[in-house]
C-alpha cells in the first residue's frame, strides 16, 4: 500500500512539473505575464529549469495567499487563478495538442478535426483539478537538473531531472522536440513509467468499451491516473 501511495505522489509531481496538459482559465483579477521573445531562444535545458523555478514560485505565493484568506469562495478564486498561471508558465514549453492526439492513437487518423479539438480540451481539463491540487502536496522534494548534453543539429531531446526525496531520489526525464523553431516537452518519463503510453492506454481501453465511438470517449474521459 505504502509503494503505490508513493508512486501516485511520483506521478503527480510528474504531470505537476512536465506540465503534461495542465489546463484552466484565470479569472479577471489575476496577474498575467507574457511571455518574451528571449524565451524562443532559449535551449531545452534552460526552459525546463526556469519553468520549474516559476511553478515553485507560483506554490510558494498561492500557499500565501490561502494563509491570508478566510472566506472558501475566495480561496476557490484564488485556486483558479493559481490553475490559470500554472497554464501560462506551462503553455510556453508544453505541445498540448501534438500530445492529445498521439494518446488518441489510431482513432486520430479517423476523428474529424473538431472531435479532435474536443478531446485536446477535455484532456487538459481533466488534468487540472486533479493535478493543480496535486501540485500543491509538493512539500519537501528538491528537483535537480542534470547537466546538459550536447544537442548540435537534434531535433528530439531528452532533458533530465530528479526529484529528490528524504529516503529515495527518482528519475524524471522530459522529451523535448523542436518545431517551428521553439523546444516543446511532448512526453514525460517518471521513474519509468511513460506517462504518453499510460494515457493512450487509456484512451483505447475508453474506445475498445465504447466501440470506437470517439465522442463518447471523449464525454466520459477522466485524465486522473488510476492504480489498479
Amino acid at each position: 500500500m505504502l509503494a503505490k501511495l508513493l508512486q501516485t505522489k511520483l506521478t503527480v509531481l510528474a504531470l505537476c512539473w512536465a506540465g503534461l496538459m495542465f489546463a484552466g482559465q484565470a479569472q479577471a483579477s489575476c496577474i498575467v505575464s507574457e511571455a518574451t521573445a528571449e524565451e524562443a531562444t532559449q535551449s531545452p535545458y534552460q526552459l525546463i529549469e526556469g519553468v520549474t523555478k516559476e511553478v515553485l514560485a507560483e506554490i510558494d505565493r498561492h500557499r500565501a495567499e490561502l494563509d491570508a484568506s478566510a472566506e472558501e469562495a475566495l480561496k476557490q478564486q484564488q485556486f483558479n487563478c493559481f490553475v490559470g498561471e500554472v497554464d501560462r508558465i506551462l503553455g510556453q514549453i508544453v505541445d498540448f495538442d501534438w500530445i492529445a492526439l498521439k494518446v488518441m492513437g489510431g482513432d486520430g487518423k479517423v476523428a474529424s478535426t473538431e472531435q479532435k479539438a474536443q478531446f485536446a480540451e477535455a484532456f487538459r481539463a481533466g488534468l487540472v483539478e486533479t493535478y493543480g491540487r496535486g501540485l500543491l502536496s509538493y512539500s519537501s522534494e528538491k528537483i535537480v537538473l542534470l547537466p546538459a548534453a550536447d544537442i548540435g543539429d537534434k531535433r528530439k531531446v531528452t532533458v533530465h531531472q530528479q526529484i529528490v526525496g528524504a529516503e529515495a531520489t527518482y528519475p524524471l526525464d522530459y522529451t523535448m522536440g523542436l518545431k517551428d523553431g521553439q523546444w516543446k516537452v511532448i512526453n514525460v518519463i517518471i521513474n519509468g513509467i511513460n506517462l504518453g503510453k499510460t494515457f493512450r492506454g487509456q484512451f483505447t481501453q475508453s474506445s475498445q468499451k465504447n466501440k470506437g465511438d470517439i465522442d463518447k470517449v471523449i464525454a466520459s474521459w477522466d485524465s486522473g491516473i488510476t492504480n489498479g
